[in-house]
């Protein structure tokens, strides 16, 4: 051991520094003047006034009843000119033959609901079950000869 190697047991406390030459002198890391150096400061943040002009998007929260109606049922339409072009004489028109045909495509995996609209003519005797009919399509298709189930 040499005199140059011995340390002390309790090495001296460093004074702490006050003012600009400390670390935690004069805004004492706050950076500021004024308002943003006192505790508690809330300062308004100045994009919210923005956000808040904005209107909200209803229905995307929790409760999404008053935008998803549950009566309202969504059908594929198709036209009586398809049906009467894509189908054969005394044929059956059903979700699932008009599915395996290509007219329509499948809805989450299973067969869409479907409702035969009254554009176009028909002119074969056709047998329609399963499926949702306008009015005017009733009537041509009764017209025809062909029957709704």
């Amino acid at each position: 051991m040499q005199l140059h190697n011995i340390k002390r047991v309790h090495p001296n406390k460093k004074s702490i520094s006050v003012g600009r030459g400390g670390t935690r002198g004069k805004t004492s890391g706050r950076g500021t003047k004024g308002q943003n150096s006192r505790a508690g400061h809330k300062k308004r943040p100045e994009i919210r006034d923005f956000i808040k002009r904005i209107p909200k998007r209803r229905g995307y929260g929790k409760n999404r009843s008053h935008t998803v109606d549950s009566s309202v049922i969504s059908y594929t339409p198709i036209n009586l000119n398809i049906i009467d072009k894509m189908f054969l004489e005394g044929e059956e028109v059903n979700p699932s033959v008009i599915v395996s045909k290509g007219i329509a495509g499948t809805f989450k995996g299973s067969n869409p609901r479907i409702k035969i609209l009254g554009t176009g003519e028909i002119t074969k005797v056709v047998i329609v079950s399963g499926c949702a009919v306008s009015a005017s399509a009733k009537t041509k298709i009764e017209k025809a000869g062909g029957n709704i189930k």
